[in-house]
């Protein structure tokens, strides 16, 4: 369950070029109007020839506009008011000709015109063959927007209409509505560098057993997604999980705890912010076999030895970041979570129950740090990840203050 308050009563203005991707638009439009945002679309000409604007107009409850001289408005002045009227616009499907006329400030239809005479952020979403792409001339025209503030949404590889396979798809429906939610959401981690560990890990006994544990890795990869949101750097450092990593993220895939802590050893200069999520075994084999045991009849026994503490080793750290633990409990949640927070000295540490958490797409956590405790009732992990990142936030603040 996504927090829909982000964009509740934002106006945004969904403009449509042509493409076959413009399909995907009716999801998109379906699912901002679901996150409660006021949508107006705007469809050039050859918009029109993929679909049509009644299913616009019947997602959104509001009237299509397709044409620059277009006057069933208040005024006649549509390629003005219409941007004017709205916080952002997005383009969605942006084709490589319309593309070009952002980039060269042609404004011959109404959508490119609204685009040039607006005082809003613009943000588009690739959509075209994927030698359309890669054309040099899209290339200078995409870095010709990025250069003035227009933000580029994708595009992603894959399957093509024209059955190719490479860059150019359009990025799904709800890719895009998380990045007009990231565009809306306040910026408590602005120019932060963000270190967060996800999942768990996975120690070999041998070729093909290992100790591990049942840890899904969904509140470490919404923390991501929310501290990107944030607007902080994010390095992910992931266990194996079923996942995919947040766009704009680094992504470092680890398996066993030391793999882990070299990883963060290797990531933890000049971060800001180390947020220790991932379920790290406590211990693994002594002697692990490169061949697989043969099973017999005989007992056999297994000798582990403690996995480095890898939230210790970073708090310890001469010159350590803030440092935010999570304590997993199946009993005395909170006395324990003290007890951890106070020996490794970290300002925060995050409680949940494992019988409750792991796992599941919600969760109760409670936050224990140098004011007390702070209880966030159950709700969807991304939902908790984004108050869990303001708080941080604001214990940052407080402590470099």
């Amino acid at each position: 369950m996504l927090d829909l308050s982000i964009l509740a009563s934002k106006r945004l203005l969904l403009g449509l070029t042509g493409g076959v991707a413009a399909y995907k638009a009716a999801e998109l439009a379906r699912l901002l109007v679901q996150d409660g945002a006021v949508v107006q679309t705007v469809m050039t000409e050859s918009a029109c020839r993929f679909i049509g604007a009644a299913t616009l107009q019947a997602l959104t409850g509001k009237p299509v506009f397709t044409d620059l001289w277009q006057t069933n408005t208040d005024s006649n002045m549509a390629h003005i008011n219409l941007s004017r009227e709205v916080d952002a616009i997005l383009i969605a499907p942006a084709s490589a000709d319309f593309i070009a006329k952002l980039a060269n400030g042609l404004a011959d239809d109404l959508l490119a015109a609204l685009c040039l005479a607006r005082d809003c952020p613009l943000l588009i979403a690739p959509a075209m063959n994927r030698q359309m792409w890669e054309n040099p001339a899209t290339q200078r025209n995409l870095t010709a927007l990025q250069s003035d503030g227009v933000k580029i949404l994708g595009p992603a590889s894959g399957e093509q209409a024209c059955g190719e396979f490479g860059m150019g798809r359009m990025l799904e429906a709800d890719a895009l509505v998380a990045a007009m939610r990231r565009l809306f959401r306040t910026k408590w981690l602005q120019g932060k560098r963000v270190l967060i560990t996800a999942g768990p890990t996975f120690e070999a006994i041998d070729a093909v057993r290992g100790i591990t544990n049942i840890s899904s890795g969904k509140m470490g990869y919404a923390l991501a997604s929310a501290a990107l949101e944030a607007g902080a750097a994010v390095t992910l450092v992931s266990g194996p999980v079923c996942h995919s990593p947040p766009m704009n993220a680094k992504n470092v895939k680890v398996v066993s705890a030391k793999e882990m802590l070299a990883a963060v050893k290797n990531e933890i200069t000049h971060v800001d912010i180390f947020i220790a999520v991932a379920a790290v075994a406590d211990f693994s084999a002594t002697m692990a076999k490169q061949q697989k045991i043969k099973k017999t009849n005989h007992p056999l026994t297994l000798t582990l030895t403690p996995n480095p503490d890898i939230l210790k080793f970073v708090a310890d750290l001469p010159d350590a970041p803030f440092c935010v633990g999570f304590a997993a409990e199946s009993e005395n949640l909170e006395s324990n979570a003290e007890d951890k927070r106070r020996n490794k000295k970290l300002p925060l540490i995050v409680a949940n129950l494992v019988q409750d958490s792991i796992g599941a797409d919600e969760s109760a956590l409670v936050l224990l740090d140098d004011d007390g405790k702070h209880f966030l009732p159950t709700a969807s992990k991304i939902s908790q990840a984004h108050h869990l990142i303001k708080h941080i936030a604001q214990l940052y603040k407080k402590q470099h203050d």
